[in-house]
């Protein structure tokens, strides 16, 4: 089944990233994120036009689970499920892996 045709689940967090590019979208995504369960739905409200393209590139970098564009919403949103052995990202720059160890 494709991520496009599934019911996307009620969200546990909310993440409303109007008005914001790219880098500054998944750098509020990620900090918003730290900390969050796996399994943990998170919706992440986004108006960039990249980010169709840039929200399930992240996730498939870091490992979370993209479920797809949110239907029906007055602004466009999209929603990722926590992944439990996600990859961890920089804190300043949210595409690279964070090799630090810690």
């Amino acid at each position: 089944m494709n991520a496009m045709n599934r019911e996307i689940p009620v969200p546990d967090v909310t993440i409303d990233g109007t008005g914001l590019l790219c880098v500054p979208l998944l750098l509020r995504l990620r900090k918003e994120i730290d900390g969050a369960g796996p399994g943990t739905v998170v919706q992440v409200i986004a108006t960039a036009p990249a980010a169709p393209l840039d929200l399930p590139a992240w996730c498939h970098r870091t490992g979370h689970h993209y479920l797809g564009p949110v239907p029906d919403g007055e602004r466009p949103a999209y929603a990722l499920r926590i992944a439990a052995l996600a990859r961890l990202t920089r804190a300043r720059a949210p595409w690279h892996a964070d090799n630090s160890g810690g």
